[in-house]
């Protein structure tokens, strides 16, 4: 079995020679983040650039949305082994479909961007928040920022009320497709041999990629 530890250490070369000017803006003084992580393969490429930049992320793994709840627990495991491999700290998030459920009544038949997947990313980034401020962070990220399935304008929004609801929490509003980082997420995905879902989480989304 591949020791990821060596792979992640060798490939700092590779951001320090493809790095490119004003891809990526680290904030001023950070070097330590929260990052709310929807699961292992869009962290990789993310998680080892903050490592190279030296920005030392801890995992945060909130997300209620998932469905099934084997589901669930296959991307945890996998979000786990990735964040125990590096020798970063992984926290494990509350999961309460039910809760969740009750959180985007109503939207249930809103299309992928729309309104349900707001209020999905303002859930878990204020939970994300909380977390870090509790911690002791001043700052959080997200790898929902990786996903071109994904609205980058949702998910700064969601970042904002972030900031709104938990004084004292910078959210960084990034696009981690920049960079090189989405192909360094494929090239991850393999080193890794990483499970790599085929539905966004909840129970909406499959139905979507069924029709």
């Amino acid at each position: 079995m591949t020791d990821h530890r060596i792979v992640a250490d060798t490939d700092i070369l590779y951001y320090t020679m493809k790095k490119k000017k004003n891809d990526i803006e680290i904030p001023e003084g950070i070097n330590l983040i929260m990052l709310h992580a929807c699961c292992a393969p869009c962290s990789s490429a993310i998680v080892e650039w903050m490592l190279a930049h030296d920005v030392r992320p801890t995992i945060f793994y909130f997300n209620p949305n998932i469905w099934p709840h084997e589901e669930y627990e296959i991307r945890k495991e996998e979000s786990k082994r990735h964040a125990t491999s590096l020798g970063i700290e992984w926290i494990d998030g509350d999961y309460n479909h039910e809760t969740w459920l009750a959180a985007i009544k109503g939207l249930e038949g809103e299309p992928e961007r729309g309104g349900r997947c707001l209020q999905c990313f303002r859930m878990r980034l204020i939970a994300t928040a909380m977390e870090a401020q509790r911690r002791g962070f001043t700052t959080i990220a997200t790898t929902l920022a990786t996903s071109r399935w994904k609205s980058l304008d949702q998910i700064a929004a969601a970042g904002k009320m972030a900031e709104e609801a938990v004084p004292g929490i910078h959210f960084w509003a990034q696009n981690w497709r920049k960079g090189g980082l989405q192909e360094r997420r494929n090239e991850l995905l393999k080193q890794y041999q990483f499970y790599n879902q085929q539905y966004c989480g909840c129970e909406f989304s499959i139905r979507k990629e069924q029709e």
